[in-house]
């Protein structure tokens, strides 16, 4: 079975257990995906409401943008279990002679690639739908806003968790320029999409504290 098929509290106590997977980058595909799903739901809820129909035609782009986003993100989850099995053998093989050590790295170098694959892509994804979600949080009912602060915490999580199994990855990596290709392609968005998502978040906990007063 799929682990997208698991009962949420199957998944929980699979994350819990002794298995590799689950693991954290399964757990970030489905932190963004549920960031990226609240934002559609933000939009589901201002849609067609007569104060925000100026924005009727972005927030229709926005949600089919989102939509797309959150599909792909949950299609990370066994995509990330399925390509850390070739890592797995390659860790199991013996290394007692030169020749089997030289055999292992290479398998270990050949796997770290593949393992690399998901998590990336969960970086690039969320920061595609951190950008959407910062494009809501003025142009959303108040009675959702919240929602859009939740999500631009989630996909900070699925943004810095992807990010996190990259670098445990290519930590073992020999080839050194394609270690730093991967960290010049990512820090980037890392780095600016955790800016946008607190700066978001900061706009949100401040318009709900003025509603207060």
């Amino acid at each position: 079975m799929k682990y997208i098929d698991y009962k949420l509290q199957d998944f929980v106590n699979e994350s819990f257990s002794k298995s590799p997977t689950p693991g954290g980058g399964a757990v970030s595909a489905i932190a963004a995906s549920l960031g990226a799903a609240l934002g559609g739901m933000v939009c589901n809820l201002t849609i067609g409401k007569k104060k925000y129909a100026i924005y009727e035609e972005r927030l229709e782009d926005i949600i089919g943008k989102l939509r797309v986003l959150t599909d792909e993100l949950m299609s990370f989850v066994d995509k990330d279990a399925e390509n850390f099995i070739p890592l797995s053998k390659a860790y199991a093989l013996p290394a007692s002679t030169e020749e089997e050590k030289e055999i292992k790295k290479k398998a270990i170098n050949d796997a770290i690639e593949i393992a690399c694959e998901v998590p990336k892509e969960i970086v690039k994804k969320s920061y595609e739908a951190i950008v959407l979600l910062e494009n809501l949080s003025d142009k959303c009912s108040p009675l959702v806003i919240s929602d859009v602060g939740v999500g631009v915490l989630l996909l900070k999580s699925g943004l810095v968790g992807g990010w996190m199994n990259v670098l445990v990855n290519i930590m073992m990596f020999d080839d050194e320029e394609y270690a730093r290709n991967i960290k010049n392609e990512l820090m980037p968005l890392v780095t600016y999409g955790t800016i946008v998502c607190d700066r978001v978040y900061k706009y949100v906990e401040e318009f709900l504290e003025n509603q207060n007063k």
